[in-house]
């Protein structure tokens, strides 16, 4: 029986890892004490979890990787990110969700070689409870590419996500209805004094002078959120409705939308009661652009971007009453963003 999986994000392109003076250097090759970044994370989390699962960009790195891991005498899994709306961490996420056998999925990146056991068997024990566990550090900010997600909402939540086309990994808390974001300072700190298992390594001078995120700020215990149960069916019919939306089927998307959006209000979720408005909102603008009825299309966008940005503002206030500093500037973002369209379509 699989129970844990770990999913190794190892497909990006690592731009701030380049040097002007030497070709493109693969950043999960890139060596600490002459061993690579991915099997110093292998070796650190294979005893603890069922399967490994390595999120790569293409068919080549799965080689170069597997010569790799045959020379230290390891394995995993590797997986190829699919096709979706949109790219990078979040579609590679999806990917390994989809490919997974365990309830439960730790996410790392290959970036972060020092990851501890303890820690992500802390993180794992904590997920029994929640959906999504991703740690928050004191001035409010996510360890956004560092969580344990239950796999069977998670890859609901994702896969949605991506269908609408938004790419922000840390939209993944905002969207589940079980959330823990536990302290680094609190319980994980005495699990990793130094605190190693956060630490990021973006560029090769990191190496030089090993260094975890600032523990500054005044948020030191854990923060939970408690919201409506997601239905998985709901999560369904609003990917229907995007694709309706492809498909230039208006009439029939806004109606999902809109029932979709009704059914979130009366759970007081207002992340995705915003995210159907606003999807609403989008359809009515296309279908402008190639029906008649302009005044009346114009004024319900109007309305559904209004409603978006009324229930933005609600997420944004949730946060804000708990210092979330990440997740609030998300949500102001998608408010004003709201804000504007609703201003524009009413001139």
């Amino acid at each position: 029986m699989v129970r844990r999986t770990a999913l190794v994000l190892a497909g990006g392109m690592a731009c701030r890892f380049q040097s002007a003076r030497q070709g493109w250097q693969d950043k999960a090759l890139a060596l600490f004490e002459d061993k690579p970044f991915l099997i110093h994370i292998i070796e650190n989390i294979a005893g603890l979890v069922d399967e490994v699962i390595v999120c790569v960009n293409d068919e080549e790195r799965i080689e170069r990787y597997n010569r790799v891991l045959e020379r230290y005498k390891l394995s995993a899994k590797f997986v190829v990110d699919e096709k979706a709306v949109v790219g990078g961490p979040i579609c590679a996420i999806l990917t390994g969700l989809k490919a997974a056998m365990a309830d439960n999925c730790l996410i790392v990146p290959c970036d972060m070689p020092f990851v501890r056991a303890n820690v992500a068997n802390y993180l794992f024990d904590l997920a029994k409870d929640f959906d999504v566990v991703m740690p928050m550090w004191p001035n409010g900010r996510l360890e956004t590419l560092f969580m344990v997600l239950e796999r069977s909402i998670g890859v609901e939540i994702v896969e949605t996500l991506c269908q609408l086309g938004r790419s922000h990994v840390d939209d993944i808390p905002r969207a589940a209805s079980k959330v823990l974001l536990p302290s680094p300072v609190k319980v994980i700190r005495t699990l990793d004094p130094q605190l190693e298992s956060f630490i990021n390594i973006n560029c090769p001078k990191d190496l030089e002078a090993l260094q975890t995120r600032s523990t500054d700020g005044s948020i030191r215990e854990d923060i939970q959120f408690l919201r409506g149960k997601i239905l998985i069916s709901k999560l369904q019919r609003i990917r229907e409705a995007a694709i309706m939306c492809q498909e230039n089927n208006f009439l029939s998307a806004q109606e999902i939308f809109e029932s979709c959006k009704r059914h979130f209000e009366t759970c007081n979720n207002f992340f995705w009661t915003a995210i159907t408005a606003e999807s609403k909102g989008e359809t009515l603008l296309r279908q402008l652009q190639l029906q008649k009825n302009i005044n009346l299309q114009a004024s319900l966008s109007q309305e559904a971007f209004f409603d978006a940005a009324d229930n933005y503002s609600k997420e944004a206030k949730s946060y804000e009453e708990k210092s979330c500093t990440l997740l609030l500037e998300r949500a102001f973002a998608d408010k004003n963003r709201c804000e504007t369209l609703h201003i524009k379509n009413k001139q």
